[in-house]
């Protein structure tokens, strides 16, 4: 691989041509989590693990673990900050330019001699309710919210600020109507007055497609931190794991950009504030 944004999107394709949509996750469960924080992994990397708690092969060495012989590894990234001098008009200023990396972990169950940290108690209890997470989030924002009966189709409209949505009765169960809630409440966090992401509607533009993986994994992000079961009404559809292939083909930085802009976006839904890119 040329690149880290190379490696990670070879391996976001891998999935999706094995029939794995990374971003989907139709079940509930332990997110990823760093052993030795237990602070649960950010970004890209929510995609690129399963859930459980990891740690690197010098983490468990130092905590008198071992890697069990065989032990397959996975990788995460994280952003390291560089300081590079650059030369003005003669006048030499530095600046800190953010270069990704990204190193090999092992899930615990893969080593010998390391115990489980995480301590099971209300708060491993995802408890929120989704339609007061919906609730605070579009009233601190006053974003509209409108059920339009008998519409095929659900939108946000950026001109009014507004989310349309078919009546909850037409859709098949009540986890495919969130998933499409979510999905549009992700749209909305790209408003100028909010985090000023969205830069083109123009169907099959680079932007429009960013913005539309932004909110798929958005709102699968959203019901995991919720744990609300997720539809696998895609998991299955050949069509629409093929398409996200050929744009990610197309772009080998994009998944990572949207899992970052997803990510932030959860977290002003959640209203814990904006958050840099993460581990």
């Amino acid at each position: 691989m040329n690149t880290v944004y190379e490696k990670v999107t070879q391996r976001i394709i891998e999935q999706l041509q094995e029939g794995v949509v990374p971003w989907r996750k139709p079940w509930k469960g332990q997110s990823a989590a760093n052993w030795i924080t237990q602070k649960p992994y950010r970004g890209i990397n929510r995609l690129l693990l399963d859930g459980g708690e990891y740690i690197s092969f010098k983490q468990c060495s130092e905590h008198n673990g071992k890697v069990k012989k065989g032990a397959k590894s996975n990788f995460i990234v994280f952003w390291k900050w560089y300081e590079k001098e650059i030369d003005k008009d003669g006048e030499i200023t530095v600046e800190k330019l953010p270069v990704l990396r990204y190193y090999n972990v092992f899930h615990i169950d893969d080593c010998e001699g390391i115990e489980s940290r995480v301590k099971w108690s209300e708060n491993n209890v995802r408890n929120a309710s989704i339609d007061e997470v919906i609730h605070d989030y579009i009233n601190s924002q006053n974003i509209s919210l409108k059920t339009v009966t008998g519409s095929n189709k659900a939108y946000y409209r950026p001109s009014d600020d507004s989310v349309l949505l078919p009546d909850i009765k037409q859709f098949k169960d009540t986890s495919s109507y969130y998933s499409v809630v979510l999905h549009e409440l992700i749209h909305s966090t790209g408003n100028k007055a909010r985090l000023d992401r969205i830069r083109s509607t123009a169907f099959a533009s680079e932007e429009y497609s960013i913005e539309e993986l932004v909110a798929e994994i958005g709102s699968s992000m959203l019901m995991s931190e919720l744990g609300i079961e997720q539809p696998d009404t895609f998991e299955n559809s050949v069509s629409y794991i093929n398409s996200w292939i050929e744009v990610l083909q197309s772009d080998s930085r994009m998944i990572i950009t949207a899992a970052s802009r997803a990510e932030k976006a959860v977290e002003m839904i959640l209203g814990k504030g904006v958050y840099e890119d993460a581990e």
